[in-house]
């Protein structure tokens, strides 16, 4: 019985960290730059998609890998962008880690 236990936690342990690896994709976002708020060491752009969706794009220096890989976009732009998304109960984010174009 005491094994059985022991089983049954593990099989749940890695249940839980296979979806949570599975759950960080790398995503791209493809729109226009409504609004920029700065931050300490980047910022946060807001992005409507063509399905106007709205984004909330994390653009800093560390997620870039550096400041050779960081851009500052500015609103009307319109951006291609690739990281980790996730969405919250009203909102949706990326952290950027690469700016794959902008126009």
């Amino acid at each position: 019985m005491r094994n059985a236990k022991k089983i049954s936690f593990l099989l749940v342990l890695m249940v839980l960290v296979i979806s949570c690896v599975t759950m960080k994709d790398n995503n791209t976002i493809s729109g226009k730059i409504e609004s920029i708020e700065f931050g300490k060491d980047g910022y946060t752009a807001k992005v409507k998609t063509e399905k106007n969706e709205i984004y909330y794009a994390i653009i800093s220096i560390v997620n870039m890998g550096g400041p050779e890989n960081y851009k500052k976009l500015k609103e009307g732009d319109e951006v291609s962008l690739k990281g980790d998304i996730w969405k919250t109960n009203t909102e949706k984010h990326i952290k950027v880690k690469e700016i794959i174009s902008v126009k």
